[in-house]
């Protein structure tokens, strides 16, 4: 079973700045209310630590293209139970602004059972996240 949520949001900041603020992974537990931790190497095909609420899991990097995209692909136990790959996708757009896309394509036995899950506190997530983000970068984008 497949099943995909999918946000977007318009930065009015430069593309640069909202990648220095996403990439800023040590700060995250300071600003990112839904992604607590990012630690390790990002390089493509390398695992890393994260921490989605109260789950730790280690993903492997599928895409890390800089002021582009940083995809990783994760699972929760055996693979095909829980899978997901989580993309962020950034846009610069022709009035300065950035747009970032985050989704995640969710695949395993598990996602029937997690679906109402997936649609209400995952997107929730997302959205703050994103929400965060926007704050941020427009907040340093403004005080140069």
């Amino acid at each position: 079973m497949k099943h995909q949520i999918t946000t977007s949001i318009i930065i009015e900041a430069p593309i640069e700045k909202v990648w220095d603020v996403f990439v800023d992974f040590k700060n995250y537990p300071s600003w990112n209310p839904f992604i607590k931790s990012i630690e390790g190497p990002i390089a493509v095909g390398e695992k890393f630590k994260a921490a989605i609420g109260g789950m730790k899991f280690k993903p492997v990097t599928q895409v890390f293209s800089p002021m582009k995209e940083f995809t990783w692909q994760g699972q929760l136990g055996l693979p095909r139970i829980f899978d997901g790959q989580h993309s962020f996708v950034f846009t610069p757009l022709e009035d300065g602004s950035t747009r970032l896309v985050q989704s995640e394509q969710f695949r395993g036995l598990l996602v029937p059972l997690m679906k109402k899950k997936l649609n209400t506190e995952t997107l929730d997530g997302f959205k703050a996240m994103n929400e965060a983000l926007k704050e941020l970068a427009e907040e340093r984008s403004s005080s140069l």
